[in-house]
């Protein structure tokens, strides 16, 4: 079960990298909109980390109110980035709201134990 949770671990670091490498280019280039980077990696957060809820480890499980946390966050995302993936222009508030709460689920993730 320990291979299959670091699977799922490399893989939400994937989307994490995805979503937001996708909107530090997107933000660099001036133009803000919402490119298929930002949506799979929205996605595959979302998945891979309702996955890594899972209880595949052996007593050592996260707190339910970091996953709660955790999900509500990547809820937010995911919406935030599909309803606006087709807008030719997305709002700047709302593009970096979209980079701030990707930067504020991986603080809970690396400082909430």
């Amino acid at each position: 079960m320990e291979a299959l949770r670091l699977i799922l671990l490399y893989v939400h670091l994937i989307g994490f990298a995805l979503l937001l490498g996708g909107a530090v280019a997107q933000y660099v280039s001036g133009k803000l909109r919402i490119n298929a980077a930002m949506l799979w990696g929205s996605v595959i957060q979302l998945l891979t980390g309702l996955g890594l809820s899972a209880p595949l480890r052996d007593g050592d499980e996260p707190a339910p109110a970091k996953l709660v946390t955790k999900l509500v966050l990547a809820l937010l995302i995911f919406v935030m980035v599909f309803f606006s993936r087709k807008r030719t222009q997305v709002a700047r508030g709302h593009f970096l709201a979209i980079i701030g709460l990707t930067l504020v689920t991986a603080a809970v993730a690396v400082f909430w134990r």
